[in-house]
């Protein structure tokens, strides 16, 4: 993994919080690079808009509005749909149990309140079923924006009842994909982000 590569997975884990100064001789003792190698990665990833400069106070993690992360889910509905439908496509019969012991998986850790497991199986699934469908430039796409939207999926999967509604969504994905059911795939795909922008409009300010 390349140091851009790893800086940004620091921002997409949380290691690196919005707002945060990044300041270059910490980034320095925590990656073990040169400040020029440094320099060249946040060049990067003010690019991706992973980062912004600040005039005379150097750089930081750029805090995502939420409407800007309404827009970032919104190109995942659109593109994470047809992965669920390329998905339905192309599983094989390994395929279809492994997606669905996720699926007992999230029922198990809903009935017990464990959302942070929950939420891990949640990305699990979403993971897996890119890897599926075959689709690497949508997979790229969408590690692209996750980063984007880590805040505020964090505060929505952590929401007392969110996980109670996106089970079933998460559930019928999976089925549909089980039966090879393209159509079906990528409407409950898009039905379930769906309900995510709903979920993030609506969250408390």
């Amino acid at each position: 993994m390349n140091l851009v590569d790893r800086i940004r997975t620091a921002i997409f884990d949380g290691d690196l919080a919005p707002n945060q100064r990044l300041i270059e001789a910490d980034l320095c003792a925590q990656f073990g690079a040169s400040r020029s190698h440094i320099r060249n990665a946040l060049t990067d990833l003010v690019g991706e808009g992973l980062v912004e400069r600040i005039p005379h106070r150097g750089a930081r993690v750029r805090a995502i509005t939420l409407a800007e992360a309404i827009e970032f889910t919104e190109i995942r509905m659109v593109v994470e749909g047809l992965c669920a439908a390329k998905a339905a496509q192309a599983v094989t019969e390994v395929g279809a149990a492994m997606l669905r012991s996720i699926g007992e998986r999230m029922r198990h850790h809903l009935a017990a309140g464990d959302l942070l497991e929950y939420s891990a199986c949640n990305k699990e699934l979403h993971t897996l079923i890119r890897r599926i469908s075959g689709q690497s430039a949508a997979g790229d796409i969408i590690e692209r924006i996750r980063g984007n939207l880590t805040r505020h999926q964090v505060r929505l999967a952590l929401r007392p009842g969110r996980a109670a509604v996106s089970l079933p969504q998460h559930l019928a994905i999976i089925e549909a994909i089980c039966d090879h059911d393209e159509e079906r795939a990528e409407a409950a795909m898009r039905a379930h982000l769906r309900s995510v922008i709903e979920a993030l409009k609506n969250a408390p300010r």
